[in-house]
């Protein structure tokens, strides 16, 4: 009886002990229950920031994605890239996307600025705020316009030139899209270089959607006019890659003074081997990372502060967008030649010094 005793009080501590595990079981998923939750809550309350681009076939725009998604990333923030392929329709429907995804702001960067407003007062609508980063949309009344001094980038361009010795001479304009805000503000500075100086633009063309191999065309097409002028104002250095292979073929690289703007590696290689005259560098990475502390502050209903922001070298005022006034935060950009390539874009590690010099390595700098 004794035994039978012993057998029942030591399966009845085997069962308390099963319960008593079973229950801090129970608790423990409890809590991992719960810190799950928590750190659900978490990622759902984390800013949420959609970057439409127009394409990836210019290449710094490779550049703007990396620095403003890890300058966001690290500001607790995620962000959602499309890139629209030069489509505008397609543009607009990854637009339409984001509102639908909920984000609390959309960053464009337009293919067309002049046909994107209906698609910004969709998205503000629905509460979300938009920037407009590097072009401005026309009519939009955007949230923020943040972008390069873009009238300062066309008078470098002109300023390079008559530093040159172009003075009472003849020019031509290659410009770029004609639906790219940007570009009446670049041509604006660059004409008022030229007047200045005595110079005469004998003709001026647009290359549609920023197509590179238009400008070439243009110099095939119009060699007349090329051989009368002394220097070719390019758009971007993208739009000068394609003039100088032209120039080229017709064995008259070398002897027209091209600028662009960019500093793509091809058109610093370019300004160091002697056939482009400058470029125009535009520091990207601070262009980006300041877009994405504006991104965030305006997703959570802050102010810009307009004294920090021009500490670190950005100036932020007004512009009108053509039926609004909108704020607009500009960044100097830098003239750039085979003088200052060194200082500018080696040393502030833009691009590599072995990679400059690719093709003229007696030239190198050895600091």
């Amino acid at each position: 009886m004794k035994h039978f005793y012993k057998k029942i009080l030591k399966r009845l501590a085997s069962c308390l002990v099963i319960a008593a595990l079973v229950a801090c079981s129970l608790s423990g998923c409890n809590q991992e229950s719960s810190s799950s939750k928590k750190e659900s809550e978490t990622e759902e309350k984390k800013i949420q920031i959609g970057m439409c681009f127009d394409s990836f076939v210019i290449e710094r725009w490779q550049r703007d994605r990396d620095v403003f998604v890890s300058m966001a990333k690290e500001l607790g923030a995620e962000v959602n890239i499309q890139i629209a392929g030069g489509d505008v329709d397609e543009q607009k429907k990854q637009i339409d996307y984001f509102i639908k995804k909920g984000m609390d702001v959309i960053v464009i960067v337009a293919i067309d600025s002049i046909h994107m407003k209906d698609a910004v007062k969709k998205a503000q609508d629905a509460g979300i705020k938009v920037i407009a980063y590097d072009r401005m949309i026309a009519d939009a009344g955007t949230d923020l316009y943040i972008s390069f001094d873009n009238e300062m980038v066309g008078e470098l361009m002109g300023q390079a030139l008559v530093d040159a010795g172009l003075t009472d001479k003849k020019v031509v304009m290659i410009c770029g899209s004609p639906n790219d805000t940007n570009v009446p503000m670049v041509e604006t500075g660059f004409e008022a270089v030229m007047e200045e100086a005595g110079n005469e633009i004998i003709d001026k063309t647009y290359a549609d959607g920023w197509k590179a191999e238009l400008a070439g065309d243009y110099v095939y097409n119009n060699i007349s006019t090329i051989i009368r002028c002394d220097a070719i104002m390019c758009g971007n250095d993208d739009l000068a890659s394609h003039t100088l292979r032209a120039l080229s073929e017709k064995r008259l690289a070398g002897r027209k003074l091209v600028v662009g703007q960019d500093a793509d590696l091809e058109a610093c290689q370019r300004i160091v081997e002697g056939t482009q005259l400058m470029t125009v560098y535009k520091p990207i990475e601070k262009l980006a990372q300041t877009a994405a502390i504006c991104a965030v502050k305006l997703a959570n209903g802050e102010e810009l502060d307009a004294e920090s922001l021009e500490s670190e070298g950005c100036e932020i005022s007004t512009i009108n967008d053509g039926s609004n006034t909108i704020p607009y935060l500009k960044i100097q950009p830098v003239s750039v030649t085979a003088d200052n390539m060194n200082d500018v874009i080696i040393k502030s590690g833009f691009h590599l010094k072995e990679d400059v010099y690719l093709n003229v390595p007696g030239k190198m700098p050895e600091n």
